[in-house]
């Protein structure tokens, strides 16, 4: 299983920080770094972050962990995610989903309405944008072309069977959020079960990359810390379940992570994604030690 690392986007942070993750995370021995994206929260821009990281990084690779597709303009879309392709260098990964905040739709102007099945006819669309396809007769091409011939990999942010069958049509994986605050393994296990079966009834040929987000907090306060983040990520939900959410993140101890990692790779993930509750980059190296990398 890789471990890679995701840029404390959602907190607040300026230009030193995010050039110290980036370089920090680069260094190794993270396999890729990630972005992930809300409208109505204090987080920065997924595009700007994104294209941050490409110029400030060399060897990583990028994702987007996800986003929410069916908010946006398909082809705005896909000339931001080829340009980013090229400025890394053919390094990126996009993550794709529907998300569950309307409020981030309705600040952008969003159609919360059929977004499961807009998000495949958006897949579709961007990838006739990187394909160099008019996206009307009489128009010219949309560029940049990206480096990766096809455009960049995309992988599905989904959940349920019918998601699930949908995705398997034309992602290359499923980034899975059952395990953000805590790893079940039963559950956790039957989710991986789920999408490998939906990837066999689509007659892929193989077998789909399993990646997983997990919310984590080491050093002093670290308890505090990741309860205070997950509450308030989650609030938007209502306190009631923020707050239980909240009480449900436990990797808050150098042994509680590594037994976190553990129970993952055992279950056949094949890439963590780490989400730091701090911008502070001593962070990465207390993460290091507790993982033994």
């Amino acid at each position: 299983m890789q471990i890679s690392m995701t840029l404390p986007t959602m907190l607040p942070h300026d230009r030193a920080e995010v050039i110290a993750w980036c370089r920090t995370v680069d260094d190794g021995p993270f396999a890729s770094l990630a972005i992930p994206e809300r409208i109505t929260y204090p987080s920065h821009s997924w595009v700007v972050q994104l294209s941050a990281a490409a110029a400030l990084t060399e060897r990583v690779r990028l994702w987007t962990t996800v986003i929410v597709l069916p908010a946006h303009d398909a082809v705005d879309v896909a000339k931001h995610l080829a340009s980013v392709d090229r400025l890394s260098d053919g390094r990126l990964t996009v993550g794709v989903g529907v998300g569950g905040r309307e409020h981030d739709y309705r600040a952008i102007g969003g159609d919360f309405r059929r977004r499961w099945s807009r998000m495949d006819e958006q897949v579709a669309s961007m990838r006739s944008v990187w394909s160099g396809e008019p996206p009307f007769e009489g128009a010219d091409p949309v560029g940049p072309p990206p480096v990766q011939a096809g455009g960049p990999p995309i992988v599905a942010g989904v959940m349920g069977p019918k998601a699930l069958a949908r995705a398997a049509r034309w992602a290359v994986g499923v980034d899975d959020a059952s395990s953000v605050t805590g790893v079940d393994p039963v559950a956790v296990g039957a989710a991986y079960d789920r999408i490998r079966a939906a990837w066999r009834e689509a007659g892929r040929d193989g077998p789909p990359h399993i990646s997983a987000s997990l919310w984590y907090a080491l050093g002093g306060g670290a308890e505090e810390r990741l309860q205070r983040y997950a509450f308030d990520y989650l609030r938007i939900f209502g306190d009631e379940l923020a707050r239980a959410m909240a009480a449900s993140a436990s990797c808050h101890t150098p042994r509680a992570l590594s037994e976190t990692v553990d129970t993952l790779q055992g279950l056949g993930c094949d890439e963590l994604f780490l989400v730091p509750t701090t911008t502070d980059v001593a962070e990465l190296d207390r993460t290091r030690e507790a993982l033994g990398i």
